[in-house]
Protein backbone atom coordinates (compact mmCIF):
# COMPACT_ATOMS: atom_id res chain seq x y z
CA UNK A 1 0.00 0.00 0.00
CA UNK A 2 0.90 3.60 -0.95
CA UNK A 3 0.78 6.08 1.72
CA UNK A 4 -0.41 9.46 1.36
CA UNK A 5 2.39 11.96 0.99
CA UNK A 6 1.23 14.59 3.52
CA UNK A 7 3.53 14.23 6.22
CA UNK A 8 1.86 12.37 9.55
CA UNK A 9 -1.22 10.87 6.82
CA UNK A 10 -3.09 8.64 8.78
CA UNK A 11 -5.05 7.21 5.67
CA UNK A 12 -2.98 4.67 3.14
CA UNK A 13 -4.34 3.95 -0.81
CA UNK A 14 -4.79 0.51 -1.27
CA UNK A 15 -3.05 -1.47 -3.75
CA UNK A 16 -5.92 -2.06 -6.39
CA UNK A 17 -7.41 -2.48 -9.32
CA UNK A 18 -11.02 -1.20 -8.82
CA UNK A 19 -11.73 1.78 -8.19
CA UNK A 20 -14.91 1.23 -6.11
CA UNK A 21 -12.15 -0.18 -3.43
CA UNK A 22 -10.13 3.21 -3.48
CA UNK A 23 -13.43 5.62 -3.52
CA UNK A 24 -14.51 3.47 -0.17
CA UNK A 25 -10.71 4.00 1.21
CA UNK A 26 -10.85 7.73 0.46
CA UNK A 27 -13.15 8.08 3.11
CA UNK A 28 -10.89 7.40 5.54
CA UNK A 29 -7.94 9.26 4.61
CA UNK A 30 -6.36 12.02 6.93
CA UNK A 31 -4.04 13.30 4.72
CA UNK A 32 -4.75 17.05 5.28
CA UNK A 33 -7.30 18.96 7.20
CA UNK A 34 -9.97 19.25 4.51
CA UNK A 35 -12.15 15.83 6.15
CA UNK A 36 -12.80 17.53 9.48
CA UNK A 37 -15.41 20.15 8.11
CA UNK A 38 -16.28 18.58 4.68
CA UNK A 39 -19.64 15.70 4.41
CA UNK A 40 -17.16 13.21 2.91
CA UNK A 41 -14.75 12.08 -0.03
CA UNK A 42 -16.39 12.84 -3.11
CA UNK A 43 -14.28 10.26 -5.65
CA UNK A 44 -15.33 9.63 -9.53
CA UNK A 45 -17.87 8.55 -11.82
CA UNK A 46 -17.97 7.12 -14.87
CA UNK A 47 -16.40 3.60 -16.43
CA UNK A 48 -12.92 2.67 -14.89
CA UNK A 49 -12.01 1.85 -18.62
CA UNK A 50 -12.48 4.99 -20.04
CA UNK A 51 -10.27 6.18 -22.87
CA UNK A 52 -10.61 9.90 -21.64
CA UNK A 53 -10.70 10.92 -18.02
CA UNK A 54 -11.58 14.46 -16.92
CA UNK A 55 -9.71 16.26 -13.96
CA UNK A 56 -11.47 18.65 -12.15
CA UNK A 57 -10.53 21.17 -8.95
CA UNK A 58 -12.68 19.89 -5.79
CA UNK A 59 -16.00 18.60 -5.05
CA UNK A 60 -18.51 21.92 -4.34
CA UNK A 61 -21.25 22.35 -2.37
CA UNK A 62 -23.27 19.95 -4.15
CA UNK A 63 -21.23 17.38 -4.95
CA UNK A 64 -19.65 17.08 -1.08
CA UNK A 65 -23.70 16.59 0.37
CA UNK A 66 -24.49 14.30 -2.76
CA UNK A 67 -20.97 12.19 -3.11
CA UNK A 68 -20.67 12.57 -6.60
CA UNK A 69 -18.49 14.81 -8.61
CA UNK A 70 -19.84 17.34 -11.27
CA UNK A 71 -23.44 17.53 -10.01
CA UNK A 72 -23.66 21.39 -9.10
CA UNK A 73 -24.08 23.96 -11.44
CA UNK A 74 -20.78 24.17 -12.97
CA UNK A 75 -20.90 20.14 -13.46
CA UNK A 76 -24.45 20.82 -15.25
CA UNK A 77 -22.54 23.42 -17.76
CA UNK A 78 -19.55 20.67 -18.01
CA UNK A 79 -21.96 18.64 -19.48
CA UNK A 80 -23.54 20.83 -22.00
CA UNK A 81 -20.07 21.21 -23.01
CA UNK A 82 -19.55 17.25 -23.56
CA UNK A 83 -23.09 17.35 -25.54
CA UNK A 84 -21.82 20.16 -27.95
CA UNK A 85 -18.10 18.21 -27.95
CA UNK A 86 -19.87 15.41 -28.77
CA UNK A 87 -18.52 13.28 -25.88
CA UNK A 88 -21.17 10.75 -24.62
CA UNK A 89 -21.40 11.00 -20.19
CA UNK A 90 -21.01 7.71 -20.02
CA UNK A 91 -17.59 7.35 -21.98
CA UNK A 92 -15.79 9.44 -19.92
CA UNK A 93 -14.43 8.99 -16.51
CA UNK A 94 -14.45 12.43 -14.54
CA UNK A 95 -12.52 13.26 -11.03
CA UNK A 96 -10.99 15.55 -9.17
CA UNK A 97 -7.40 16.50 -8.19
CA UNK A 98 -8.42 16.81 -4.52
CA UNK A 99 -11.39 15.15 -2.86
CA UNK A 100 -12.54 16.81 -0.07
CA UNK A 101 -14.82 20.38 -0.33
CA UNK A 102 -12.55 23.71 1.04
CA UNK A 103 -14.76 25.96 1.58
CA UNK A 104 -15.29 29.24 4.21
CA UNK A 105 -18.67 29.57 6.23
CA UNK A 106 -20.39 32.80 5.53
CA UNK A 107 -23.44 33.18 7.12
CA UNK A 108 -25.05 29.41 6.56
CA UNK A 109 -23.71 29.52 3.02
CA UNK A 110 -20.39 27.27 2.35
CA UNK A 111 -18.60 29.35 0.07
CA UNK A 112 -15.79 27.60 -2.53
CA UNK A 113 -12.10 27.95 -1.38
CA UNK A 114 -9.16 26.72 -3.60
CA UNK A 115 -7.09 24.20 -2.10
CA UNK A 116 -3.57 24.78 -1.95
CA UNK A 117 -0.27 23.02 -2.93
CA UNK A 118 -0.49 20.36 0.11
CA UNK A 119 -4.19 19.56 -0.77
CA UNK A 120 -2.98 18.81 -3.92
CA UNK A 121 -0.12 16.99 -2.91
CA UNK A 122 -1.63 14.92 -0.15
CA UNK A 123 -4.29 13.95 -2.24
CA UNK A 124 -2.24 13.38 -5.44
CA UNK A 125 -1.36 9.41 -4.51
CA UNK A 126 -5.24 8.66 -5.28
CA UNK A 127 -5.39 10.26 -8.64
CA UNK A 128 -2.19 7.84 -9.36
CA UNK A 129 -3.92 5.26 -8.41
CA UNK A 130 -6.98 6.38 -10.46
CA UNK A 131 -4.37 6.66 -13.32
CA UNK A 132 -3.22 3.53 -12.91
CA UNK A 133 -6.43 1.86 -12.73
CA UNK A 134 -8.04 3.49 -15.62
CA UNK A 135 -4.56 3.76 -17.99
CA UNK A 136 -6.77 6.91 -19.93
CA UNK A 137 -5.00 7.71 -23.34
CA UNK A 138 -6.08 11.11 -23.54
CA UNK A 139 -6.62 12.99 -19.98
CA UNK A 140 -8.06 16.86 -19.80
CA UNK A 141 -7.23 18.90 -17.08
CA UNK A 142 -10.15 21.35 -16.09
CA UNK A 143 -8.01 24.28 -14.80
CA UNK A 144 -4.99 25.23 -13.15
CA UNK A 145 -5.10 23.07 -9.98
CA UNK A 146 -5.93 20.20 -12.19
CA UNK A 147 -3.07 20.78 -14.38
CA UNK A 148 -0.85 20.74 -11.49
CA UNK A 149 -2.67 17.28 -10.14
CA UNK A 150 -1.87 16.19 -13.58
CA UNK A 151 1.32 17.51 -15.52
CA UNK A 152 3.42 18.24 -11.69
CA UNK A 153 4.13 21.54 -12.26
CA UNK A 154 2.65 25.10 -12.80
CA UNK A 155 0.47 25.54 -15.58
CA UNK A 156 -0.93 28.92 -17.71
CA UNK A 157 -4.19 27.72 -18.58
CA UNK A 158 -4.71 31.09 -21.12
CA UNK A 159 -1.41 29.84 -22.96
CA UNK A 160 -1.79 26.21 -22.81
CA UNK A 161 -5.18 25.17 -22.90
CA UNK A 162 -6.04 23.58 -26.02
CA UNK A 163 -2.83 22.10 -27.01
CA UNK A 164 -1.51 18.53 -26.53
CA UNK A 165 1.11 18.44 -23.42
CA UNK A 166 4.01 16.23 -23.33
CA UNK A 167 4.54 15.04 -19.24
CA UNK A 168 1.36 12.81 -19.06
CA UNK A 169 1.15 9.77 -16.74
CA UNK A 170 2.21 6.73 -18.37
CA UNK A 171 1.92 7.80 -22.10
CA UNK A 172 -1.10 10.16 -22.21
CA UNK A 173 -2.41 12.93 -23.73
CA UNK A 174 -3.12 15.74 -21.63
CA UNK A 175 -5.03 18.93 -22.80
CA UNK A 176 -5.79 21.77 -20.49
CA UNK A 177 -8.89 24.05 -20.44
CA UNK A 178 -10.64 25.77 -18.43
CA UNK A 179 -12.62 24.95 -15.35
CA UNK A 180 -16.70 25.15 -16.32
CA UNK A 181 -16.74 27.43 -12.56
CA UNK A 182 -14.82 30.30 -14.40
CA UNK A 183 -17.01 29.77 -17.34
CA UNK A 184 -20.40 29.25 -15.40
CA UNK A 185 -19.45 32.74 -13.72
CA UNK A 186 -19.52 34.31 -16.60
CA UNK A 187 -23.06 33.75 -17.41
CA UNK A 188 -25.18 36.54 -18.30
CA UNK A 189 -22.04 38.74 -19.54
CA UNK A 190 -21.45 39.32 -22.70
CA UNK A 191 -18.02 37.03 -22.38
CA UNK A 192 -20.13 33.76 -21.39
CA UNK A 193 -20.39 32.74 -25.23
CA UNK A 194 -17.02 33.00 -26.27
CA UNK A 195 -16.24 31.51 -23.04
CA UNK A 196 -18.11 28.57 -23.72
CA UNK A 197 -17.44 28.08 -27.01
CA UNK A 198 -13.97 27.89 -25.93
CA UNK A 199 -14.21 25.12 -23.76
CA UNK A 200 -16.67 23.30 -26.37
CA UNK A 201 -13.57 23.65 -28.48
CA UNK A 202 -10.70 22.58 -26.07
CA UNK A 203 -13.10 19.01 -25.38
CA UNK A 204 -13.50 18.42 -28.85
CA UNK A 205 -9.37 18.70 -29.77
CA UNK A 206 -8.88 16.07 -26.92
CA UNK A 207 -11.89 14.24 -28.32
CA UNK A 208 -9.88 14.31 -31.63
CA UNK A 209 -6.82 12.98 -29.98
CA UNK A 210 -8.78 10.15 -29.27
CA UNK A 211 -9.85 9.31 -33.00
Amino acid sequence: MAKTSEPGAEAWVPETSEIEVLAHAANGCRGCELYRDSTQAVFSAGPSDARLMLVGEQPGDREDIEGKPFVGPAGKLLAEALDAAGIPHDQAYVTNAVKHFRFEERGKRRIHKNPGVTHINACHPWLEAELAIVKPEVVVALGGTAGRAVLGRTVKVTTERGHALEGGPDGATVFLTTHPSAVLRLRGEPEFDEAFDGLVRDLARAVAALT
